[in-house]
C-alpha cells in the first residue's frame, strides 16, 4: 500500500478510534462518578442532605476552575443565557439534595436503577420543550421503562414504594429537565461555561440553604470529601472528553455501566446487593433505554442519507 492508500485508511479508521477512546473514557468516567457517589453516601447518615450536596459542590469547584481558566478566555464565561444557567443551578441543588437523602437507605444499585429512567424522560421531555418527533416505537419504549420503575418500587407496598425511591425519581426527573436545558445552551455557549455555572450556582445555592442546619465536619471525613471533589472533577472532565470524541449514540449506553460500579462498591464497602425484583426492574429500564439510544441512532443516519 502506498503513501497516498495509508492517509485514505488512517484518516477512514480515526473516527473509529476516537469513538473506541471516547468509550473508554465514558467508562473511567463513570467510575469516577460513582466513587463520588460512594462517598456522597458515605457522608449522608452524618449531615443533612443539601449539606452533602453543598459539600459536593464545594469540593469540586477548584479544579472545575483550574480546568475552565486552561481550556478558554475567563471572559467568555459571561456572555452566557444567564436565566438558563440559573435554572440548572437551582435544579442541581435540589437533584442532589434529593439524591443524598435516598442514598441514607438504598443500596447504590438500587439507586442508580431507578435514575435510570432519566433517559427515557429526556426523550419524553424533548416532544413539549424541543418540538422533537418521537415515533411511536420509542413511545413504548418509555412506557416499559416505566414499567421497570413500577417493578423496582413494587407499589403494593412490599418493596420500595418509599421516599427515599420517590427521591432518586425526583432526582432523575430534575436531570432530565438539566439535560434538556443543555440542548438549548448548547446552541450559544461552551461546554466549560455550562459545567461552571452549574457547579457553581450548585455550591452557592447548597450552602446556603444549608447554613441553617450546618453540622461541623467532622475530620475523619476530610478525606471523604476531598474524594468527592477529585472523583467529581476528573469525572465531569471525562464525560466531556468522552462526548468529545466519539459519537453520542455510542458513548451515551455507557453510562449504564453505572449500575455495575455501583454493585461493586455496595458490595465492597457495606455487603448488601439489591434483590432479583430490582435487577429485573433495572434490566427491563436499561434495556428500554438501549433500544432508545439504538433508534435514535438509526433516525440519524436516515436523517443524514436523506440530506
Amino acid at each position: 500500500m502506498g503513501e497516498p492508500e495509508k492517509q485514505v485508511a488512517a484518516a477512514a479508521a480515526a473516527p473509529g478510534d476516537r469513538t473506541v477512546h471516547g468509550m473508554i473514557i465514558m467508562l473511567f468516567a463513570v467510575g469516577m462518578l460513582s466513587a463520588m457517589d460512594a462517598g456522597m453516601k458515605l457522608l449522608s447518615p452524618h449531615y443533612p442532605p443539601l449539606q452533602v450536596a453543598a459539600l459536593r459542590g464545594l469540593a469540586s469547584w477548584p479544579l472545575i476552575a483550574i480546568w475552565v481558566a486552561a481550556s478558554v478566555p475567563p471572559l467568555s464565561l459571561l456572555r452566557v443565557r444567564w436565566s438558563l444557567h440559573l435554572m440548572r443551578g437551582g435544579i442541581a441543588v435540589g437533584m442532589l439534595a434529593c439524591f443524598a437523602y435516598a442514598l441514607r437507605s438504598l443500596p447504590m444499585s438500587t439507586a442508580y436503577a431507578l435514575f435510570f429512567v432519566a433517559p427515557l424522560l429526556i426523550t419524553a421531555l424533548s416532544v413539549p420543550l424541543l418540538g422533537e418527533r418521537v415515533g411511536p416505537r420509542r413511545w413504548l419504549a418509555i412506557v416499559a421503562g416505566l414499567a421497570g420503575v413500577l417493578v423496582i418500587l413494587r407499589p403494593s407496598g412490599e418493596g420500595l414504594w418509599s421516599l427515599p425511591g420517590l427521591a432518586v425519581l425526583a432526582a432523575a426527573t430534575g436531570y432530565a429537565v438539566a439535560a434538556v436545558t443543555v440542548r438549548l445552551l448548547g446552541r450559544t455557549d461552551s461546554t466549560q461555561a455550562m459545567v461552571f455555572w452549574m457547579v457553581t450556582f450548585l455550591a452557592l445555592g447548597a450552602t446556603a440553604l444549608a447554613l441553617p442546619q450546618w453540622r461541623p465536619l467532622l475530620p475523619e471525613h476530610l478525606w471523604i470529601v476531598a474524594g468527592i471533589g477529585l472523583t467529581g472533577a476528573l469525572g465531569q472532565w471525562a464525560v466531556t472528553e468522552a462526548f468529545r470524541l466519539g459519537e453520542a449514540s455510542a458513548i451515551a449506553p455507557f453510562e449504564y455501566s453505572a449500575l455495575a460500579w455501583g454493585a461493586v462498591l455496595d458490595l465492597a464497602l457495606w455487603g448488601v446487593l439489591p434483590g432479583r425484583v430490582t435487577w429485573i426492574g433495572a434490566g427491563i429500564i436499561v434495556g428500554s433505554g438501549l433500544y432508545l439510544a439504538w433508534r435514535e441512532r438509526v433516525a440519524a443516519r436516515a436523517a443524514a442519507q436523506r440530506s
